[in-house]
């Protein structure tokens, strides 16, 4: 073939190609130029904005269980003209399935609806992410159509599953209730947040709160989402600070079940127990035998909802008797082994005011005052320091003064004045826990002065803060750590209160193997101005083992009644020995025992615990045979009242029926 006849074919080849791609590319511009101009059509022109709320931190265990967190909440929402009318039973039934919501509600709200209606306000974030899965599947099968905007665009509304809020979970229920508080929800119509109102909840609500919102900003494609690109804007969200607690869980549990169990046996209306580092202040365990539900709150909780360790005050009792001592001891007044004539348990000091003892001594040194608690022998050495020299002691030790212990609120109490204090009638009543107010807060930390030098420190429950990305922060107490009294008044007291528990009213407290001492209190409660026969009691002491474990331990029984373990000595130090073994139990503390030794506190330990249960066990049936007395008592009334009923019946059915006795004179037929 000649060179000119294979140019001839090659000609039209090229120009057939040439053509070809030419063709496919208008095809192809002409194409993407519909989808655009279509795309344009159906989006809106403005630009949308998507909240990304930032939700309240977390409360957290020593030990890393979450005690109290946030979750948010959504609305469900359609537009019920864009429903297909051939899919709306589709609709129903598959949101229903979705939303566990009753169809016929769903029916109703879909059917009455005109334009954008709710169908469920308050779904977790669970349900709301099936539920934004299911839109889309709905846009799939087409059960909605487009239906033109405001401004004539033709947009497909659909299912729209919006956030509303956040609410406030506590996965635990009530354990450590009165210490973490409970919450309110703020709404502003749009948008539900969540605000502290008792305990931890409160106390660092600044914190909790510290949270700045995310969004994201962008148009809209055809089916309502944000389109993510180089012209949208996108905010991240920072939670709330996360609050870690120095108190662990396990511990937490075993003290309040053990408060639960002595309260069913002594019939107290409450008791609250604290365990505290002697060194550092940090709070160990801080439980109450009334707790509550902060999810379900109910209107018999109203009582338990102030927690009482800070905001409960009452006449203490025989447990400032240490601290009198001790305030007499610092300023050098008298000596562990000063005698003091205790006049039979018997000073007159007027003709309307005698002062007496339960136990009649002639005279006692001011160790034994303490151990066998003498009114008589604490008052003569009160005596023994001015009024001022008192009140100044009294404070010193933080007595009618805040403790700075981290809790919402705090009732500082009442001691008298150092005027007031001048008068020996005055400081003697006050010198045995009588005539003033203080709480369960301040006498804890009082007493762990004895066995930390006679440093105070602040009772801490706070641990740190950390934020979203893992920072950490403390919160320094409020109250520095300062001397009350010196060392060496210190370790005279806490040999004191050690002596206690062996020979005098805290026996039920000792633990072979560990230093253990305290103080107990029994005082009348006051109501209307009168002393009734109800009583308050408390011990409050230390625990060290020989491996530098040093705990403070308070325990507090309210309203125990007479004739009934209302002594100290019944209720709370048997209290106190069981926290004691819950620590012993969780290896806080490792008792120094001969093998002996552990043998015989494991068989005191399992007598106990058998106790408990035959005491639980007679409880429970007591209940029983007196729910099967009332139930057959209510039978027997029942039964009576229808042998009643049917008697009076049948005396109506065979009593004669009257009839009216015949005329005498005959009628007139005519």
């Amino acid at each position: 073939m000649s060179k000119e006849s294979r140019g001839f074919q090659q000609k039209p080849i090229r120009t057939l190609s040439l053509f070809v791609v030419l063709t496919l590319a208008v095809i192809i511009f002409l194409a993407s130029t519909f989808d655009t101009v279509s795309l344009d059509r159906k989006l809106p022109s403005h630009t949308s904005i998507t909240h990304n709320r930032a939700l309240r931190g977390k409360i957290i265990s020593q030990d890393g269980y979450t005690l109290s967190r946030s979750t948010k909440t959504y609305t469900a929402t359609i537009f019920t003209q864009s429903i297909q009318s051939n899919k709306k039973d589709l609709f129903i039934k598959l949101f229903s399935i979705y939303s566990n919501i009753d169809e016929k509600l769903i029916n109703d709200l879909v059917t009455k609806g005109h334009g954008y209606t709710v169908l469920a306000k308050k779904l977790d974030a669970s349900t709301a992410i099936h539920l934004k899965a299911l839109a889309h599947k709905f846009r799939r099968l087409g059960v909605f159509r487009f239906t033109k905007n405001s401004r004539g665009a033709d947009v497909m509304y659909g299912l729209d599953i919006i956030e509303n809020g956040e609410e406030r979970v506590f996965p635990l229920k009530d354990t450590l209730s009165p210490v973490l508080g409970y919450v309110r929800n703020r709404d502003d119509g749009r948008y539900t947040e969540v605000k502290g109102m008792k305990g931890l909840e409160r106390q660092y609500e600044k914190h909790l709160n510290s949270s700045n919102n995310g969004f994201i900003r962008g148009k809209r494609d055809v089916s309502g989402t944000i389109i993510r690109n180089k012209n949208s804007i996108t905010k991240a969200r920072y939670d709330g600070l996360d609050i870690h607690l120095n108190i662990p869980l396990k511990l937490q549990r075993r003290v309040e079940m053990s408060l639960d169990e002595m309260k069913a046996i002594t019939g107290a209306r409450e008791i609250i127990a604290g365990v505290m580092e002697s060194g550092t202040g940090k709070v160990l365990a801080l439980a109450s035998s009334e707790r509550f539900d902060p999810d379900d709150i109910k209107g018999g909780d109203v009582y338990n909802l102030n927690p009482k360790f800070s905001e409960f005050l009452y006449e203490p009792g025989s447990v400032i008797k240490p601290i009198t001592l001790a305030i007499a001891l610092d300023l050098g007044r008298v000596e562990p082994y000063t005698w003091f004539d205790t006049k039979g348990g018997r000073l007159k000091l007027s003709a309307r005011h005698t002062i007496t003892d339960d136990e009649v001594f002639d005279s006692l040194t001011a160790t034994d005052i303490i151990v066998h608690s003498s009114n008589v022998g604490i008052s003569k050495i009160s005596w023994r320091v001015s009024g001022k020299e008192f009140y100044d002691g009294l404070k010193g030790f933080g007595l009618g003064s805040p403790t700075g212990i981290d809790l919402s609120r705090e009732l500082v109490g009442k001691i008298k004045n150092a005027k007031q204090l001048k008068n020996k009638l005055n400081r003697a009543n006050q010198s045995y826990g009588y005539g003033m107010m203080a709480s369960f807060a301040q006498l804890w930390m009082a007493y762990n002065s004895f066995n930390n030098d006679g440093m105070s420190v602040t009772p801490q429950i706070l641990s740190y803060l950390r934020d979203s990305k893992g920072k950490t922060y403390s919160i320094k107490p409020e109250h520095k750590e300062r001397n009350i009294v010196t060392k060496a008044t210190a370790n005279k007291i806490k040999k004191i209160l050690k002596k206690v528990v062996t020979h005098g009213t805290g026996k039920a407290a000792i633990y072979p193997g560990l230093e253990i001492g305290g103080k107990t209190g029994t005082a009348h409660i006051v109501k209307g101005g009168r002393y009734i026969d109800q009583y308050n009691s408390s011990f409050f002491g230390f625990v060290n083992d020989n491996n530098g474990s040093k705990y403070t331990i308070g325990v507090l029984a309210i309203g125990l009644h007479k004739h009934h373990k209302h002594f100290a000595s019944q209720s709370s130090v048997p209290t106190f020995k069981r926290v004691v073994t819950s620590l012993i139990e969780l290896e806080y503390l490792k008792p120094d025992l001969s093998a002996i030794e552990r043998d015989i506190a494991k068989i005191q330990e399992t007598k106990r615990k058998a106790i408990t249960k035959k005491k639980q066990r007679a409880r429970t049936r007591e209940i029983k045979a007196k729910l099967r007395r009332d139930r057959a008592n209510i039978r027997r009334k029942q039964k009576a009242q229808k042998l009643k009923t049917r008697y009076h019946r049948q005396k109506r059915q065979t009593a004669p029926r009257y009839t009216p006795r015949p005329s005498n004179t005959a009628p007139d037929m005519f």
